[in-house]
């Protein structure tokens, strides 16, 4: 009989993949009434990366994937369980994930994918942590991926403007030291009408005025504005809270990346410095659940998070859903010079 204690899970790689297209403000310019001027001060967004016509979405998990399996030093034979974030998987079903563990050859692995918007990466690491400290499965691989492009109405300017493309990934493993610890998930579903891709047969009991509609992305900006305002303190906190921390302890909070103004609004609410908050906006647009995995992966590798770091992960998104998680940072190889772009 196994034991009732519950092992420390960490993060043992990270990995992500973006598109090489790049679309500008300036190209947008000429697609939709608006400016890099308007676009940069409502929501701190440059560019984007585009995936071309055709491109899957397990494609971009997969380079995601194997990077952060290289990262963790960690082969396909040593991965058991499979979670695929994504609300734009290739099939209803079968699941992105067990096209991923065809894809990468991990063999009769536990796989599924989860969908809680821009929420899920922290939703699938949380889920995916809980399973292994269990001592259920061993190691797990846990991804982001989204090719949001394909449910973007290049006519509204209000929200072709927001995304783009992307995937990002980790190992999850035990670890001696640090590793993950306090987690909170929540959602209000009373909220679903405000944000998601609606459209055809999947119009959702809120909006059956777009049954003869394509499916798009669609989003109330306002009310999603004031409530991830809201629960980036109230569940970050939460987290914290229950590793026995304060923001005063965090040294890099990673939020989702959707809108500059959110989270500028959101640091001043809890009184955190802007410089410990991790940005990549500017660069990739919003990725849904791609943005918070990229994020983490650029933090590692840009020397940003250093053994020992207290970092938290925050989403919210479509549901209306948000997710918290808090992790002690341990290196597989406690030379973190080792893991930085270019050593």
């Amino acid at each position: 009989m196994k034991s009732s204690t519950l092992r420390r899970i960490g993060i043992l790689g990270t990995g992500s993949y973006v598109p090489e297209h790049i679309l500008t403000n300036a190209d947008l310019e000429k697609m939709v009434d608006t400016s890099d001027e308007w676009i940069r001060t409502r929501t701190g967004i440059r560019e984007r990366r585009i995936a071309e016509p055709g491109t899957s979405t397990v494609s971009l998990a997969k380079k995601a994937a194997e990077k952060a399996m290289a990262d963790a030093g960690v082969t396909a034979e040593e991965i058991d369980l499979v979670v695929v974030a994504t609300c734009t998987q290739d099939t209803i079903a079968p699941s992105t994930a067990c096209a991923l563990q065809a894809i990468l050859g991990i063999p009769a692995a536990g796989a599924f994918d989860l969908s809680a918007g821009c929420s899920g990466f922290v939703y699938a690491t949380a889920v995916a942590s809980q399973m292994l400290a269990t001592g259920l499965y061993q190691k797990a691989l846990v991804v982001g991926a989204e090719v949001l492009s394909r449910f973007v109405d290049w006519t509204d300017r209000n929200t072709c403007v927001l995304f783009g493309d992307g995937a990002g990934a980790v190992v999850l493993g035990e670890v001696a030291t640090g590793g993950i610890g306090g987690i909170d998930l929540g959602s209000d579903g009373s909220g679903r009408g405000a944000l998601g891709i609606f459209g055809g047969p999947f119009h959702g009991d809120l909006h059956p005025e777009l049954a003869d509609q394509k499916m798009f992305i669609r989003m109330n900006g306002k009310d999603v504005f004031k409530f991830a305002v809201k629960v980036i303190g109230e569940s970050t906190g939460r987290a914290l809270a229950k590793c026995g921390l304060t923001y005063d302890d965090v040294d890099l909070l990673i939020p989702h990346q959707a809108n500059e103004r959110i989270i500028q609004a959101a640091a001043k609410k809890i009184s955190l410095p802007l410089e410990r908050i991790f940005e990549n906006l500017d660069r990739y647009g919003n990725t849904s659940s791609a943005s918070i995995a990229i994020a983490l992966d650029e933090a590692v590798h840009t020397g940003r998070i250093k053994s020992g770091d207290q970092v938290v992960l925050v989403g919210f998104g479509a549901g209306l859903t948000w997710a918290s998680l808090c992790v002690e940072w341990r290196y597989r190889n406690e030379n973190e010079t080792d893991r930085i772009i270019g050593n």
